[in-house]
């Protein structure tokens, strides 16, 4: 048998591999190079990231100042501050050195607390330019570094710069021209003149269901005559405003006794009583007296009947409460009362002290609850007698106004005027005491364009309140040349007058005691809004 021979095996044997890769390897190895380029790229890497670091921390403590600087200027201007009221208390412009001592206080407080920096440095400003107070809070700081050295670089200045500002309260007047003309004597509700129809002895026979106009002058006796007038003996006197001060119950038990001696329906010297220093007793027999109440706040209440005199009178000192409650610094608001009928006059000056005792008649609170007081007395030479002269009282008012500030300063106050009437213009004129009458008593509207613009083209906002004018109950058109129809055929013609007189968006209505409180607390805030805007 034949044998082949072995075939030669030509692989490399396993060792051999090894040794050859690695020799391949080795040749290909460019492993030094890498190490080499790593390096010299990481060097930059490495000093943006440490300058990153140090721009970082530098961030940190600016934003960290920068927080002070705003707690700072913020609180040195804010409504509860030094600065704020000190600024409030300036006569004039300029910087407020209690201001910028707390801005600095404050940042100077916080930026204790922080760490991290060094060579701080800070200004603060604080100054009032009219009705506003800006602050203004600079720092600067060091911040060391760590990789910028090695540029040279030892710190980081940082810096900052926080402003605000606050408007400060204005310092405004009100001048309040209260209509006490006959009509504002008027019951103020038409229940109220049910009740004062019921018992009023004036005019009785022009009148047999109850008079409740041209018989509202308060006690005097030149209109009211028992020469067939009143409905009983008032030794002359009218007797309409009287009543309206007085238990009602209590009255009406003393009229509807029969006129004996020992129960007459009017007790011998009674209506003198009425009208001898109210409101003291009207009377002093202790059988029959009866004690008058100076205001009536409230209607359809036993003690009184409320005119709406009254209830204006009510409202003005629910304004007290509100500017008082409203007011920031002292002697900010300064109110005062003008009442008028032929004449306007100074019933009680402006005055800052708006929050007296109304029962303390040297208040202007007491003076306020006590306006009907002021109603037609045909006796007060002040206010004059008869109809209604809102232009007169417009006139005296613009000279009363001396000057129109923009109320950044007790000095530099800003004026408002508050009309409240039933804008019934009247030119009649009665004589004081017993004068004569004169002029017509038919009532007419006045001309807002000849009366109101003079108070308004010197920029004082005219602010009207119109109490509207109640159709009287009862007229009689053969009595007083029928005044009572002309009254009522005017009123339509009334608001759009008041209307044109008040200042754009300043025409208030009010139907009933309450809106008449409510609406001049409106009229109140709308003056602090608009004069905040104007400044």
């Amino acid at each position: 048998m034949h044998k082949q021979a072995p075939v030669a095996n030509n692989k490399p044997s396993p060792s051999s591999r090894h040794a050859g890769g690695l020799l391949r390897r080795f040749c290909r190895n460019t492993g030094g190079n890498i190490a080499v380029s790593f390096a010299m790229v990481m060097l930059p890497i490495v000093a943006v990231v440490g300058c990153a670091l140090d721009y970082a921390q530098a961030n940190r403590i600016k934003t960290k100042l920068q927080s002070a600087a705003d707690a700072a200027s913020v609180a040195s201007v804010s409504s509860k501050s030094a600065g704020y009221l000190a600024a409030s208390a300036m006569l004039t412009n300029g910087p407020v050195p209690a201001g910028v001592a707390e801005a600095n206080k404050i940042f100077n407080g916080n930026a204790s607390t922080i760490t991290g920096y060094n060579g701080l440095s800070e200004t603060s400003t604080v100054t009032k330019t009219g009705p506003t107070l800006a602050s203004s809070v600079t720092f600067t700081a060091q911040v060391p570094v760590m990789f910028l050295k090695v540029m040279g670089w030892q710190t980081l200045t940082v810096t900052g710069t926080s402003s605000a500002n606050s408007s400060l309260p204005l310092y405004l007047d009100f001048y309040l021209m209260l209509d006490v003309s006959g009509s504002m004597g008027l019951p103020s509700t038409n229940s109220e003149q049910t009740r004062l129809a019921a018992i009023n002895p004036d005019n009785f026979v022009q009148y047999p269901t109850g008079c409740t106009l041209a018989c509202h002058f308060t006690p005097q006796n030149s209109a009211c005559t028992d020469s067939g007038t009143q409905q009983y003996p008032t030794n002359n006197y009218c007797m309409g405003y009287a009543y309206t001060r007085v238990s009602q119950s209590a009255l009406t038990s003393l009229v509807s006794m029969k006129s004996t001696k020992s129960a007459p329906k009017q007790v011998p010297g009674l209506p003198t009583s009425m009208v001898s220093g109210l409101p003291a007793s009207l009377n002093t027999d202790p059988t029959w007296g009866m004690s008058a109440v100076s205001s009536c706040p409230t209607p359809g209440t036993d003690s009184c009947i409320q005119l709406r005199a009254d209830a204006v009178g009510y409202a003005v000192n629910q304004l007290f409460s509100t500017a008082n409650a409203t007011e920031k610094v002292a002697s900010q608001f300064r109110i005062g009362l003008y009442p008028f009928i032929q004449n306007l006059y100074a019933y009680f000056p402006l005055t800052s002290a708006i929050d007296g005792s109304a029962t303390n008649p040297s208040t202007i609170n007491y003076a306020a609850a006590n306006l009907a007081s002021q109603l037609d007395t045909n006796t007060n030479g002040n206010l004059g007698s008869g109809g209604t002269h809102i232009d007169t009282a417009f006139s005296t008012m613009n000279s009363t106004i001396v000057s129109v500030g923009n109320g950044s300063s007790a000095v530099n106050t800003l004026p408002y005027v508050f009309l409240i009437t039933d804008g019934a213009q009247d030119p009649q004129i009665k004589g004081v005491n017993s004068g004569p009458w004169s002029g017509s008593n038919h009532a007419t509207v006045i001309d807002p364009t000849s009366i109101c613009a003079s108070l308004k083209n010197r920029g004082i906002i005219v602010s009207v309140l119109y109490i509207p004018y109640a159709p009287i109950q009862n007229p009689n058109p053969s009595f007083a040349n029928d005044e009572d129809d002309a009254a009522n055929n005017n009123i339509p013609s009334i608001p759009p007058s008041l209307q044109s007189c008040a200042s754009s968006g300043y025409f208030y209505t009010a139907n009933t005691p309450a809106d008449i409180t409510t609406a001049l607390n409106a009229m109140f805030n709308h003056a602090l809004v608009t004069a905040h805007i104007t400044n």
